[in-house]
């Protein structure tokens, strides 16, 4: 069911989904918001205001995405094969530069970050990484390989970034295009 809610000076759409589910939810897909709810559930409105910042700043991040998407292009045609070539290349580089390396590099598709790494040092990277340009891949090896230094997102942990990369918060902008790329493509390709 379509709803409309305003907070602050935007109007946002909705869509109200009823599941066998215990815990509701909100979600952005492909840029538009949902409310996911148990069955029974009969009060959406109230989950709307109680998390009115959030869905406030995620709409306003994503419209402001809209405009950086007119300039994200994602490669097509690299096998997952060839980007854990790619990526192990940069985790040679880096180690080198940084002075850590993992004790493992796993490759599956996730499906809300492009990395990950555990406490006990093993990296795990996003297959759809194989859609971003080689800098991008790099980025994101390099903010993985760091959490081996620093295992949250401390100011220490973005230092080490900026070290590298200056402009990082531009990266993480893009990624956030890229990745609502993905969603997309995947949705309308099944990528």
């Amino acid at each position: 069911m379509h709803f409309t809610t305003t907070i602050k000076d935007m109007v946002i759409d909705y869509e109200l989904i009823r599941r066998d589910i215990r815990n509701p939810r909100l979600e952005f897909w492909e840029n538009r918001l949902y409310l996911i709810v148990p069955q029974t559930h009969n009060d959406h409105e109230k989950i709307i205001q109680r998390h009115r910042r959030w869905i406030y700043n995620r709409y306003s991040r994503i419209q402001k995405l809209k405009y950086v998407w007119a300039d994200v292009e994602l490669v097509t045609g690299r096998s997952v094969e060839e980007l854990k070539k790619v990526v192990n290349s940069f985790v040679t580089k880096t180690g080198k530069e940084i002075g850590v390396n993992p004790q493992k590099i796993g490759f599956r598709r996730m499906r809300t970050k492009w990395g990950s790494c555990s406490s006990k040092g093993n990296l795990n990277f996003n297959s759809h990484m194989r859609h971003l340009p080689d800098r991008m891949v790099e980025y994101i090896v390099f903010h993985e390989m760091v959490h081996l230094i620093e295992l949250n997102h401390s100011q220490r942990f973005w230092n080490h970034i900026k070290e590298r990369f200056s402009d990082y918060k531009e990266y993480e902008t893009l990624l956030a295009a890229y990745w609502s790329l993905i969603q997309k493509q995947c949705i309308d390709q099944s990528l």
